[in-house]
């Protein structure tokens, strides 16, 4: 009787996923994933970890173990706070370059995901002239090589009396031509007209429908534009090192002094790897479960 009971009813009578379960038992269709799906994907998660394992097992021992053994032991040693409480006394202003790093990271993320959403709203939801060739004008920029752009940059933050300072690597990433890109393609698809037009009728202005029906809508392709704009931010170095330099370093500058030196401590230098991966780990681990849910919640229609 419960192998003939029809999908429709039994959605009625014992929910949504036991008419699923009866879709894929009547049409010979199982798609829980096998053994070999977990096999891949356990091998891609080991592939992954293992270079953060290897640092951590690095910043774990010392100098002299490692020059006796490069590739340490499959058990981290018992040096790991030594070494990473070494970096911290450091000559290399660890916790300046933290503050600096929290600062430039933040700010860049927050304004790359409201300027692109704002201007991708503005190419796929908004009518003006020119907009397919500016559109095209913008991502045509991801073509030009950072390196092209550093001497006049350079110049630009002199004349600005920037050298040396937070606004001078700031400034130049608030907006990207890649969240551009990735926002319009996003709301095209995702923020249907009806939404835009019902809120005219009601009154809403161009920046009240923005705030308040675009940027919702918009929060799933948001939030992963935020968080690795926030990760490249924070890893960035080549910017901020011709910038910045020692004076006032990011903490990826910062960590570079740790190697200036004739001889190079691997241990010292992994501690500081550790030191500055910890908090993006922590990002994802406090992020990944809503980020996921945002995405999920984007994908469902209707």
């Amino acid at each position: 009787m419960s192998s003939q009971m029809s999908s429709p009813m039994a959605q009625q009578l014992a929910g949504k996923g036991a008419a699923k379960a009866i879709r894929r038992r009547l049409h010979g269709v199982d798609k829980r994933p096998g053994w070999r799906t977990y096999l891949a994907l356990a091998v891609v998660l080991i592939i992954s970890i293992y270079p953060i394992y290897f640092t951590v097992l690095l910043a774990s021992s010392n100098a002299a173990d490692i020059a006796r053994n490069p590739i340490p032991s499959m058990l981290p040693a018992g040096e790991l706070m030594d070494n990473i409480s070494r970096v911290v006394r450091s000559d290399i202003q660890f916790w300046t370059a933290l503050r600096n790093s929290i600062i430039v990271s933040t700010i860049t993320a927050v304004s790359v995901v409201f300027f692109s959403t704002l201007a991708g709203y503005s190419f796929a939801k908004l009518r003006f002239r020119g907009s397919n060739g500016l559109l095209v004008f913008v991502i045509a920029t991801m073509a030009v090589p950072t390196q092209l752009s550093i001497v006049p940059m350079f110049i630009l933050m002199s004349e600005l009396d920037w050298v040396g300072k937070l606004q001078a690597v700031i400034v130049p990433g608030m907006v990207t031509a890649f969240g551009v890109f990735w926002m319009t393609q996003y709301l095209r698809e995702a923020l249907p007209f009806e939404l835009i037009e019902a809120a005219r009728v009601d009154g809403a202005s161009m920046i009240r429908t923005f705030w308040s029906i675009a940027l919702p809508a918009a929060r799933p392709a948001a939030a992963m534009l935020g968080l690795f704009t926030f990760v490249g931010a924070w890893t960035n170095f080549f910017w901020p090192f011709i910038i910045l330099g020692s004076a006032n370093p990011t903490l990826p500058v910062a960590l570079q002094l740790l190697q200036a030196s004739y001889f190079k401590d691997y241990s010292l230098i992994m501690a500081g790897v550790v030191v500055a991966t910890l908090p993006l780990v922590l990002l994802f681990v406090v992020a990944g479960r809503q980020l996921v849910a945002g995405i999920m919640q984007g994908a469902v229609k209707g």
